[in-house]
């Protein structure tokens, strides 16, 4: 059985090769996200939305309760829409006529 030695030369038009199909594959595929189009998640874990609304877990529980933040509950996980929040978020809004005057 004879060896094949690989060269740094080998290698190095192997890895052209690579990125060039791989460049190829990524640009024929429009769903591929890109960091200049950060995608937000459509549904919020307790946490994220805690975090983002800058709520305890009590809180929550309080909108959650009260009808204030609708979700739904997979199993043990409870989800929120990312629209829900946006909506809550505009509609608590406070002193919306003094906006844009100096």
């Amino acid at each position: 059985m004879a060896a094949n030695i690989i060269t740094q030369e080998d290698l190095d038009v192997f890895k052209t090769e690579l990125f060039e199909k791989l460049e190829t594959l990524f640009a024929s595929r429009p769903e591929v996200q890109t960091e200049q189009e950060p995608q937000h998640p459509k549904w919020l874990k307790s946490y994220q939305v805690q975090r983002l609304l800058g709520i305890s877990p009590g809180t929550l529980q309080n909108l959650r309760i009260n009808g204030t933040l609708p979700y739904t509950k997979i199993g043990g996980i409870i989800l929120y829409s990312q629209e829900d929040i946006q909506r809550l978020i505009s509609g608590n809004m406070r002193n919306t006529h003094n906006y844009g005057k100096v």
